[in-house]
């Protein structure tokens, strides 16, 4: 066994066979697998193993097509069968938010050219002929869904990887994982120790055990899952060809071709967790005891959608064990608190996903950077918040509600609150409805009696009306907007100006009092993130960021090193903020405090700590909503005490409490992009408006690959389109995010961000295009069909910004 690798692999599932197979793909032949048992052992031997394209989200989309095609790649190249079944997939919608989900899906097909399209009922009945199609409204077809071997594709990477240098050491159980002073890892065995450059957990069930040994709480909690195979079906058998697969989410099964009989597996309401203090060691192809009667109804379901499935005998029960967290995606990338210990854990559609994952991996471990944004994976989307309890809340909910549709602007209540601000009881009196941001709890908007939670769906929902009334007030009058779930930090001591120029590539304030927008750079000189710093002293910084992505930041911060005289920290937690914006803001506030806020005494983007209604709060001229307004950060302590204040002055002037989604409309009325949306490491900063904030006279992180990019020609811009009102009325729907955009019939583009502009009296959306500019039509495939829409040449509220500074 090597004493010395670049990296090691502890698990040897589907996923880290993969990995270990892209990272000697990549160049890095010197890496070796462990594995405590043999390979496929825990959940990957029992997979059901169905290969899909489509997701609700686009770059998993293409992690997954990417997956369905190196199969075949695989099989070639190793020799080693995977054993690919690609009869298609039916997928049927029996209501009507199915019939959105899906034709969704079907336009992001079509724009990234992957195969994916609606059939007559007739045709899907001609496909497979024992599917009863009795109420089903709508039958999309994906002729290379199927399915694969789970022992097949785990051995082609091996060999794969084998093939390319890499060493897999089976019967070696990780014992321990010692980091070093010098950034490497000393990987403990029976059989030795390995020196290694990076770790990368993908131990599956064991995930949990092996981060603990390296000091990581992963949320991550098991369940029990079960699905069956028929005994041999004469009708199957007649067919004398492989069906397509059936997905009827509607349903609550899945169900495909297995032999001469049928796999039906389901996701059922009565969930069964596993290994709730820690997975056996010595658990390995193990299963459990049957409990059919647990998914009764969802055999029910597929009898009568497949009659044959009810006369069939049953060969053979598979209940075992899978690995979820909280919202059912992997926990994906460097753990930021740690040098070079990668996360691939929780993994739930791995065979549809394992080749996309295993290349996201190795290109983040050996280049930096993933090629696509993966956000939505990063297991820094989570912290110490995510607790026990939370984790298991939220597995329950998602296990149960795995076929449920996702509706844009969704939020789920399972094991919240998690963390809540002071005033949170007060706003749930007055009729907020929450988010989870981050972990906190922050108003989505403010109903008429407490209590009123959202519907959801595609179309306008029983939201829509108080969040335009909430845009209505600001717009008139002034709004009281929660902004306490914003990151902040404080970056103090002589070498703070340095360091905080060494990170961010705008030029820092030099003044006291001043402020600037600058945008972080990331590896393939993308926008990783857009921070507001405020020089608040001599050596003094506040900086303000996305509170989602505050855990995802701190790998960038951890890049430069901090000077030894300067101090870097967070102040989320220990601070509270509230937006005050409107065209009355200033006389609401003026009533509160002795300091001038006259234009000329308190200018955009400037700042000072004030004092309000006998709170000091460090208040910074500048407002997300584009409108006149300030942001106001004052201490947790102080949050109710300010909020009583603001509220009770708010009175005169006509003044409301305003939730985040009358921000989001707000933000885009004024054409502002907001990072994980239009911000992102996979969007140049040219590409998105940023560019003037790149100062190219100075060293700054990853400033190499951005003055490179910069050199380019952008591929797309982000552009502001009006939708026409006749299509949305007609629909009640607006663009949400991730439709596509066609220009005479040719994919040009997708959005990023929509919403009704309430105070411009338009259907808006942020989106990024190629070859189309300025008053040019296109199409925006809202609910999957074509909306009618116009790129503007400039935001439809306050364009020269005359009244944001005034």
């Amino acid at each position: 066994m090597r004493t010395e690798a670049k990296a090691v692999v502890i698990g040897g599932g589907v996923i880290g066979c993969s990995i270990l197979y892209h990272l000697a793909k990549l160049g890095w032949s010197d890496v070796v697998l462990l594995e405590r048992d043999e390979l496929t052992s825990g959940s990957t031997w029992h997979a059901a193993a169905n290969i899909h394209g489509l997701h609700d989200s686009t770059n998993i989309s293409r992690i997954q097509h990417y997956t369905m095609n190196l199969y075949k790649e695989l099989e070639e190249e190793t020799g080693q069968s995977c054993g690919v079944f690609q009869p298609g997939s039916l997928y049927l919608a029996q209501t009507e938010e199915r019939v959105h989900q899906l034709r969704l899906q079907a336009a992001k097909a079509r724009l990234y050219s992957m195969n994916f399209y609606e059939i007559s009922i007739e045709k899907a009945q001609e496909l497979n002929p024992l599917v009863d199609f009795s109420g089903v409204k709508c039958v999309m077809y994906e002729p290379d869904g199927g399915n694969v071997d789970p022992s097949g594709v785990t051995n082609a990477y091996a060999v794969g990887a084998r093939q390319r240098g890499a060493e897999i050491n089976r019967f070696t159980p990780v014992t321990a994982t010692q980091a070093q002073p010098d950034g490497t890892w000393i990987v403990k065995t029976p059989k030795g120790d390995i020196r290694t450059d990076w770790v990368v957990n993908a131990a599956g069930l064991w995930g949990r055990e092996v981060a603990a040994l390296a000091g990581i709480t992963l949320p991550l909690q098991p369940t029990e899952h079960q699905y069956f195979v028929t005994e041999t079906i004469p009708e199957v058998t007649a067919m004398g060809r492989r069906l397509p697969s059936v997905s009827d989410r509607d349903g609550e099964y899945y169900l495909r071709q297995e032999g001469q009989g049928l796999l039906v597996g389901a996701y059922e309401k009565d969930v069964r967790f596993w290994a709730e203090e820690g997975t056996p060691l010595d658990f390995a192809h193990d299963l459990f005891a049957d409990d059919l009667d647990r998914i009764e109804e969802n055999m029910m379901n597929a009898i009568n959608r497949v009659p044959v499935v009810g006369n069939a005998g049953i060969k053979r029960v598979i209940n075992g064990p899978m690995i979820w967290s909280p919202d059912s995606n992997v926990l994906f990338g460097p753990v930021p608190e740690l040098d070079n210990y990668f996360c691939c854990n929780g993994i739930i559609p791995g065979f549809s996903q394992s080749g996309g994952m295993g290349l996201q991996a190795a290109q983040w471990i050996i280049q930096g950077e993933s090629q696509y944004d993966m956000f939505g994976w990063d297991m820094a989307r989570f912290d110490d918040w995510a607790d026990k309890a939370f984790t298991k809340a939220r597995v329950e909910d998602s296990y149960a509600h795995r076929f449920a549709i996702h509706f844009p602007n969704e939020e789920r209540s399972a094991g919240r609150p998690a963390r809540t601000r002071p005033i949170y009881d007060l706003q749930k009196e007055m009729g907020a409805v929450f988010g989870l941001n981050g972990g906190w709890e922050h108003p989505l908007w403010f109903a008429d009696a407490p209590g009123t939670k959202d519907t959801n769906g595609f179309t306008r929902q029983n939201w829509w009306g108080p969040v335009g009334e909430e845009c209505r007030k600001l717009r008139s009058h002034a709004g009281i907007i929660d902004i306490s779930n914003f990151a902040k930090y404080r970056c103090s001591g002589p070498g703070a100006a340095e360091w905080l120029n060494a990170i961010f590539a705008n030029n820092m304030p030099t003044t006291v009092g001043r402020s600037c927008l600058t945008p972080l750079i990331g590896v393939r000189g993308g926008i990783a993130g857009d921070f507001t710093v405020t020089k608040t002293g001599a050596d003094d910084f506040w900086i303000i960021g996305s509170g989602m992505a505050e855990r995802y930041h701190k790998r960038f911060f951890k890049q430069v090193p901090l000077p030894t005289d300067t101090t870097f920290e967070s102040l989320t937690t220990a601070t509270c903020g509230f937006n005050i914006a409107g065209p009355k803001s200033r006389e609401m506030l003026q009533r509160l405090t002795n300091t001038s806020l006259a234009t000329a005494d308190f200018p955009f983007m400037r700042s000072q700590t004030i004092t309000l209604a006998g709170v000091d709060v460090l208040a910074l001229r500048v407002s997300f909503t584009g409108d006149l307004g300030w942001e106001l950060h004052c201490k947790s302590d102080d949050q109710a005490k300010l909020y009583a204040a603001l509220l009770e002055v708010g009175k005169d002037v006509g003044a409301v409490p305003v939730g985040s989604r009358a921000l989001m409309a707000l933000r885009i009325e004024k054409g502002y992009g907001s990072w994980s949306r239009e911000y992102s490491p996979e969007y140049w900063p040219q590409e998105v408006g940023l560019d003037r904030l790149c100062k190219l006279d100075k060293d700054f992180l990853n400033k190499a690959a951005c003055v490179g990019n910069l050199q380019k020609q952008a591929r797309e811009q982000l552009v502001i389109l009006q939708l026409d009102e006749a299509d949305t009325l007609k629909s009640n729907a607006d663009a949400t995010g991730g439709e596509p955009i066609f220009k005479d019939g040719k994919g040009i583009g997708r959005v990023t961000s929509g919403a009704y502009g309430y105070t411009v009296g338009m259907s808006l959306a942020l989106g990024f295009v190629k070859d189309a500019g300025a008053g040019d039509r296109v199409d925006v495939m809202v609910l999957g069909q074509p909306h009618k829409a116009t790129i503007l040449a400039r935001p439809p509220f306050d364009p020269d910004g005359a009244i944001l500074r005034g």
